[in-house]
């Protein structure tokens, strides 16, 4: 099997998988990274959502061997305590129900907002719509992203 070094969440890590095994099985059961969560296996649904270079990106169609010299950020590096402006936003507003998709969410919405620092509710609509939240906590998520992101400005 051929060995990686991969930049997950600031720090240089070996790993070795086939290549093409997709970043999300590496991310949770070579690194022990299960924030990231497997929803579909198609990239529709969002719940494994990572940052790429700071792109929000879906970790299950992304091969492991494409991966050399990228930044790759998980919920886990997105802040050491849980304190990045969105993750603050989330609990003020309680937005999880399950939680299953929270953390693709919380990714996309992350790279949304490091982007567009003062988004309209109809932008914030568009950029989260790829996300899909089986509870329907729509306008909560909503609602949190305009929270983080006067918490950001």
């Amino acid at each position: 099997m051929p060995n990686y070094i991969l930049n997950v969440n600031g720090k240089q890590v070996a790993v070795s998988a086939d290549e093409d095994t997709p970043l999300l099985w590496v991310l949770r059961d070579e690194l022990n990274l299960v924030g990231t969560k497997f929803g579909c296996g198609i990239a529709q649904c969002g719940a494994c959502t990572v940052h790429i270079n700071g792109i929000a990106s879906r970790s299950c169609q992304l091969q492991v061997s494409i991966l050399d010299d990228v930044k790759i950020t998980t919920i886990e590096g997105l802040s050491i305590d849980g304190e990045h402006p969105v993750q603050e936003a989330w609990k003020e507003i309680d937005v999880p129900q399950c939680g299953y998709c929270q953390t693709g969410q919380i990714m996309t919405a992350s790279a949304f907002l490091a982007e567009n620092k003062r988004p309209s509710e109809a932008a914030i609509r568009a950029a989260m719509q790829g996300n899909i939240c089986r509870c329907a906590s729509y306008n909560r998520i909503e609602k949190a992203v305009l929270v983080a992101s006067k918490k950001m400005s």
